[in-house]
């Protein structure tokens, strides 16, 4: 991009910079609004030439090329990893958000591998803030001086991410605590970025119209408001730990609101039990202490198909850092489960179509997919359900679980290939909010499985199970023992009529070219079966 075109950008984003912070309040907040004026000018301008140099190559590169040619494919895949190269560098050279913003966009199964693939390596670590910097926070919150709160206090953090640092301490009656203390001056700069890149994303609508960010960016906003708020991680925390209360594998580190009337828990400071664990991807870890990965993915994966699917309360960053293995021994576990600012109640509604809609993709019934898909707005574009959730076509002869067939692997490219970057951003603008954090966290929990191992199907069976334990839990059913005993058994009956088909299906999967009437004819029975089981009920 020219020099003379790209100075007008770089004195936008400095001038918008310069105007946000100057309406800032002053007072003692003075030296992190100056730091965050001084920061953000930086990081604007440096974002700015970035993003400018991507809509160049883009626009320029593939001018003249036919959009259904092998030629604009190989030179759009070109541009994409270069693209995202750029990208990854400005979120590393910008830290904080931008870091944030480069894990959500990578998260995200909808963009372009070359994006998700390259993004995926951002880490969200930080150099940590000098000791006196975090005493000053912590003594500003709670009004007093820090060893007048903790008998002990380590200096030296334990954890150093992009929004804040966790120190280990001890309380004066000698409980071990986590303290999470937010870095100072961080709303003034989350208020920068994120109106830098709301410049940058209506910029690249405006050059290229059928390109809009605009959903995605609100729903980031939202999530990062709610990081910032360690009250409110800290009753969300409360609440999964509520919510699986009857479950001895996971575990949610206690919440220390007060101390002998001392308060110890605000917005910009978090005090918590002190959980020992692992990653939950730190395979050496897994093999050291007899524990098998297997058993930790079926875990990991029944814990947020619970959440997903029967609370519709769900913890909407669950990367391996927030995810620990804590050893009980003789090869026993919990799951100890982190950062709890991240949440999306799921609209009631949504979870029981999205419950629907998981049934309908184990039972590969086509025309309920569409129908769900009117349901959630994205019309034509269910049809790619199938292969977001399970990696078949909706057309798909394929078992669950394996490999699609050549020849459909085939089709699916060429499709895929048709549909161009403005079908993709259609797709995304359409779908509902509680969408964006169910895909993010589907995506994120993908990426672990993988990483320990864990077969396709245990991650397709456990979110069916759930589906059918949602759809069957209604809130207005009655909570007493009797109640909760057909529900199980309902459930139990439901699932296994699925894994029933599904087993069949994957026996016929080698057959010759009539098992699908076979197929077909068996689910018929067993959904007769399971109706009259149903009404007897």
């Amino acid at each position: 991009m020219p020099r003379r075109r790209r100075a007008p950008l770089l004195l936008a984003a400095a001038a918008a910079s310069a105007a946000l912070v100057a309406a800032s309040p002053s007072g003692e907040n003075g030296r992190s609004v100056a730091s965050a004026l001084h920061h953000g000018v930086a990081r604007s301008s440096r974002a700015v030439y970035t993003i400018g140099f991507v809509v160049a190559d883009y626009k320029y590169s593939l001018r003249g090329l036919d959009a259904r040619s092998a030629d604009y494919r190989v030179k759009l895949s070109e541009i994409h990893l270069r693209s995202a190269k750029k990208l990854l560098k400005l979120c590393e050279a910008n830290g904080g958000f931008y870091v944030k913003a480069g894990q959500y966009v990578s998260s995200l199964r909808q963009v372009p591998k070359e994006y998700s693939s390259t993004l995926s390596r951002l880490q969200d670590q930080a150099t940590p803030y000098k000791f006196q910097d975090i005493k000053a926070v912590i003594e500003r919150n709670f009004g007093k001086e820090l060893y007048d709160i903790f008998l002990e206090f380590d200096e030296q953090p334990i954890a150093a991410a992009s929004i804040a640092q966790v120190h280990r301490g001890r309380l004066h009656n000698n409980q071990d605590v986590a303290v999470k203390v937010q870095y100072p001056g961080l709303e003034q700069r989350m208020k920068i970025d994120i109106m830098t890149m709301s410049f940058l994303s209506k910029t690249v609508s405006w050059v290229y119209p059928d390109y809009k960010f605009d959903r995605i960016l609100i729903e980031f906003e939202k999530s990062m408001t709610m990081e910032l708020d360690f009250t409110r991680e800290a009753k969300n925390s409360e609440r999964t730990a509520s919510c699986f209360g009857k479950n001895s594998v996971v575990k949610v580190p206690y919440v220390f609101w007060l101390n002998l009337l001392q308060q110890l828990t605000t917005r910009e400071v978090l005090t918590m039990e002190f959980c020992y664990g692992h990653k939950v991807n730190d395979l050496d870890f897994l093999r050291k202490t007899d524990i098998s990965p297997t058993k930790v993915a079926k875990a990991l994966i029944e814990l947020f198909g619970e959440m997903i699917f029967v609370h519709g309360f769900v913890h909407g960053d669950p990367h391996p850092g927030n995810i620990l293995v804590s050893p009980q021994g003789h090869g026993k576990f919990s799951l100890v489960l982190l950062d709890h600012g991240i949440y999306r109640e799921l609209d009631q509604k949504f979870r029981l179509d999205y419950c629907q809609l998981w049934k309908a993709l184990i039972l590969l019934d086509a025309n309920k997919i569409l129908e769900l898909g009117e349901q959630f707005g994205v019309g034509k574009y269910a049809k790619y359900f199938p292969v977001i959730f399970t990696g078949r076509t909706i057309e798909s002869k394929s078992a669950l679980g394996t490999q699609m067939p050549g020849e459909e692997q085939r089709r699916l490219k060429e499709e895929l290939h048709s549909l161009r970057m403005d079908g993709i951003s259609s797709f995304m603008e359409s779908l509902p909010p509680d969408f964006y954090v169910i895909l993010r966290t589907d995506g994120l929990l993908r990426s672990i499985l993988g990483n320990l191992g864990a077969p396709r199907h245990v991650r397709l069976l456990t979110y069916a199970k759930c589906a059918i334990h949602g759809l069957e839990k209604q809130p207005k059913m009655e909570s007493g023992a009797i109640s909760l005993m057909f529900l199980n058994v309902k459930t139990n009956v439901s699932y296994l009529r699925l894994r029933v088909i599904i087993e069949i299906v994957g026996l016929l999967a080698k057959a010759n070219g009539a098992k699908w009437k076979v197929v077909n004819k068996l689910r018929q029975m067993l959904q007769e079966i399971s109706q009259g089981f149903h009404l007897h009920m």
